[in-house]
């Protein structure tokens, strides 16, 4: 069993959870994930790494309450147990397999949307312990849902943006893009974006206008977490490949976003249905012909 020791919330459905695992904390890398399970019984979920700490055996894990799973885990307090919390799975962020010294020359920018702020955050602190202070900017759509602000101040140049304009700019990330690089004259080496499909997809498209460099996590297309489900099969340039053992990260310019929204959203009516049949317990009856509760 593995330990949660902190457990919060940190908007209206997203938590914060630090678990004791000591083997997964000694060897874990930013950019990698796990996969837990609330249970024998439970579903199998990865989420990629928030933070670690190889001294105290812990790693730190963010999710968002998508379906009844994740409103299972939502439930979990300090003292509570996963049955399984294994790892590290995945390649770490091709960052730190370069030489430190190569990447201070470089200008980096990270680009993190809602919950993405938690897999980006793990790079941006290795960046800064390694001497690389990288841009990045930090997208929600209201002031409330903005993640990690104060430990993404600590470790780079933030910029913070909100779609409806309730915290710091108005406006999307890719607006800050445009405003950082026309009116501010900054030019980037490589862009790290994560977070919603169609972000990274319209990031996407902008840096390769500009001719950047620029990787993705396909994190949020993964299910199983070991290759053997194909749920995150996706096609990169002119290969087929898996997000769980081929990444998470890929070159974004050759992600074929289109293909993976599609495959992303053959999964959500039944996340759907297992989350109101989980929140509305007894109460639920189905009856509107399409959620199969009345089956």
């Amino acid at each position: 069993m593995y330990k949660i020791r902190e457990a919060k919330q940190l908007t209206d459905n997203i938590y914060l959870m630090n678990v004791e695992a000591p083997r997964v904390a000694k060897h874990c890398e930013p950019g990698q994930f796990i996969i837990v399970k609330i249970d024998e019984e439970g579903e199998r979920i990865p989420l990629t790494i928030c933070d670690y700490d190889r001294e105290e055996g812990t790693v730190t894990i963010v999710f968002q309450v998508i379906g009844a799973s994740t409103l299972q885990m939502a439930g979990l307090k300090a003292g509570d147990a996963f049955a399984d919390f294994v790892g590290p799975l995945g390649r770490p962020s091709e960052l730190i397999e370069e030489d430190p010294e190569e990447l201070k020359k470089k200008k980096i920018l990270f680009v993190a949307g809602g919950v993405g702020t938690a897999p980006v955050y793990p790079q941006v602190k290795w960046l800064s312990e390694h001497g690389v202070k990288a841009d990045a900017i930090v997208g929600a759509k209201n002031k409330d849902l903005v993640i990690l602000e104060e430990e993404m101040e600590k470790v780079s140049n933030l910029y913070v943006t909100t779609d409806d304009g309730s915290y710091k700019r108005k406006g999307m990330v890719t607006d800050v893009i445009k405003d950082l690089m026309e009116n501010q004259k900054k030019e980037y080496d490589l862009v790290v974006a994560i977070g919603p499909m169609i972000m990274m997809k319209f990031v996407c498209l902008l840096t390769k206008e500009l001719g950047i460099h620029t990787i993705v996590s396909m994190n949020p297309i993964m299910v199983d977490g070991t290759g053997m489900c194909g749920a995150c099969r996706l096609t990169v340039g002119d290969e087929v490949k898996f997000a769980c053992v081929d990444g998470p990260e890929f070159d974004g310019h050759l992600v074929n976003f289109d293909e993976a929204m599609k495959r992303q959203q053959l999964y959500k009516t039944e996340e759907g249905r297992a989350y109101l049949k989980e929140k509305e317990g007894d109460t639920h009856h189905g009856g509107c012909g399409h959620c199969g509760g009345e089956k």
